[in-house]
């Protein structure tokens, strides 16, 4: 099958690459980087850094367009005057969306306007979990995509449930981890992370996210106080935050980007998942896991098939009520459970890298038949 007349454009809202815990980004960026790449060109804000290997077509971020995107009903024009630097009428066009369900419908009627819509495959990518328009908005825009792409099969069941349509090719492609980088160590090689980190002889609980509301961490800091009362043997490591008012066993470690996290996690012997939304496939769980933590996770959206179904970890049914949190923390510093051990090759960069490969190919097909 020749592909050379059909090219892959990614478009984002965020400026790539970019590393942060967590994100999505690291997905693109750990598959740009690779053998396995079939992006040919990016369509967001400038970067400090470039992708050598792909050609840009950048997205003005200067004051007046800031204005135009605020006070006008064309936030995305910029987008579009960026897509048409890249495409024409001579080839063909994959073109991948990242959760911004909004500049769907913008880069549709593009595309139709330069009549060469039937020359591309639109791929949604949703991060995500639950549905996210209501049933009338939803099949306009189910009818204006090619293919949507989500992270779990649970999710897949949340849209085919809401929706009373649902018109839409449906790929599912799990999130994927750097287990080069994120594995369980042995225990002399915690041992001296732990000597390194000033915590001989603690257990060490991490938690890492974003500070809002919806990812527990006030359930999880309510919890502590009472834990911290019975032991003394024991700290909460705080990522991905600013510091609160002091805790007795608790640090704030702020933010740590994503290729430092890994010692933080293989010294750790506890990862509490206290999100409190529909979470789509939590990186940083994922991470935990490989790292060999032992992992404590609200059982809400696609957490319970990353933990797969219980196999791999605790799923606390009822997140919000610290008691729930207290119980499980102790539970696991007196008689943690047992748990199987994450295979290896589940989830990881290679298997996402070999899974967005398959769904580039089967689009191209699609494109050249």
């Amino acid at each position: 099958m020749n592909y050379k007349n059909v090219k892959v454009i990614l478009i984002s809202q965020v400026a790539l690459p970019y590393s942060y815990i967590g994100s999505w980004t690291t997905l693109y960026k750990n598959y740009i980087d690779s053998q396995y790449n079939q992006i040919d060109y990016i369509i967001c804000e400038p970067p400090k850094s470039i992708f050598s290997n792909v050609e840009y077509s950048f997205v003005k971020n200067n004051f007046i367009t800031k204005l135009f995107r605020k006070f006008t009903k064309k936030r995305y024009l910029s987008y579009t005057i960026a897509l048409d630097k890249i495409v024409n009428n001579e080839e063909k066009f994959i073109i991948q969306i990242v959760d911004n369900f909004y500049i769907v419908e913008h880069i549709v009627h593009f595309l139709k306007k330069r009549k060469i819509r039937d020359n591309c495959y639109i791929q949604f990518f949703y991060h995500s979990y639950p549905p996210f328009f209501d049933n009338q908005r939803a099949n306009t825009f189910f009818e204006s995509i090619d293919e949507m792409i989500l992270l779990t099969y649970k999710s897949y069941l949340a849209h085919k449930e809401y929706y009373t349509s649902f018109p839409v090719k449906v790929s599912i492609l799990h999130n994927g981890i750097d287990n080069k980088k994120f594995f369980k160590v042995d225990n002399s090689t915690k041992d001296e992370l732990k000597e390194k980190f000033g915590v001989k002889n603690k257990k060490i609980f991490v938690w890492c996210s974003q500070d809002r509301p919806k990812k527990g961490l006030h359930i999880i800091l309510e919890a502590w106080k009472s834990v911290a009362m019975k032991y003394k043997n024991i700290e909460l490591w705080i990522i991905g935050c600013e510091s609160k008012p002091e805790q007795e066993g608790v640090k704030f470690l702020g933010k740590i980007k994503n290729d430092d996290l890994a010692i933080y996690l293989q010294c750790a012997d506890c990862y509490l998942f206290s999100s409190l939304c529909q979470e789509g496939f939590p990186l940083s769980l994922t991470e935990a896991l490989h790292s060999g933590c032992y992992c404590i996770a609200s059982n809400v959206g696609g957490v319970s098939e990353v933990m797969g179904n219980g196999r791999f970890g605790k799923l606390i049914e009822a997140p919000n009520f610290p008691l729930i949190w207290e119980e499980a923390i102790v539970e696991f510093i007196e008689k943690p459970l047992k748990f199987d051990s994450i295979p290896e090759y589940l989830y990881t960069k290679e298997k996402w890298n070999l899974g967005i490969n398959e769904i580039i190919i089967n689009a191209k097909n699609r494109l050249n038949q």
